[in-house]
């Protein structure tokens, strides 16, 4: 029976994890994200939260050309308030294990358009269809 993947932990090198800050002219968006980032009053209030207290949660990255996995509004909202780098998990993912990780990243958020919510599970039901071929068991 095989063992069952893990996405990451921030306590262990086991799964390809470090962290570390980036310059955010490094960062590409996620390529097909289907949460779009609306300059609006809560985007404001993040900048404002992170130019008082910085940024509390890292942004979720890889090393590849397909761009940060979690973070998109944090990475927005950072640029508005003036910061030019921004802490990051690295994060050893291949492209079905990024889409569900920023899918269930972003399904938390209070307010998401329908759309949006339908167009995510979409790419992670067959983003979780292709694990399943290759033989692997995801945790949600």
């Amino acid at each position: 029976m095989r063992q069952k993947r893990e996405m990451c932990s921030c306590e262990s090198h086991d799964y390809g994890v470090k962290t570390e800050t980036v310059q955010i002219t490094e960062l590409q968006d996620f390529k097909g994200h289907p949460f779009k980032v609306e300059r609006d009053v809560a985007l404001f209030e993040l900048s404002k939260s992170i130019e008082d207290k910085g940024i509390l949660v890292p942004l979720l990255v890889r090393k590849n050309p397909h761009g940060n996995i979690s973070g998109h509004r944090r990475k927005e909202a950072s640029l508005w308030a003036g910061l030019e780098s921004v802490p990051v998990i690295i994060a050893d993912m291949d492209d079905e294990d990024a889409i569900i990780a920023m899918i269930d990243s972003n399904l938390q958020r209070e307010h998401i358009k329908p759309s949006e919510k339908a167009f995510a599970y979409k790419m992670k039901l067959e983003a979780m269809k292709y694990q399943g071929e290759r033989g692997y068991f995801v945790s949600s």
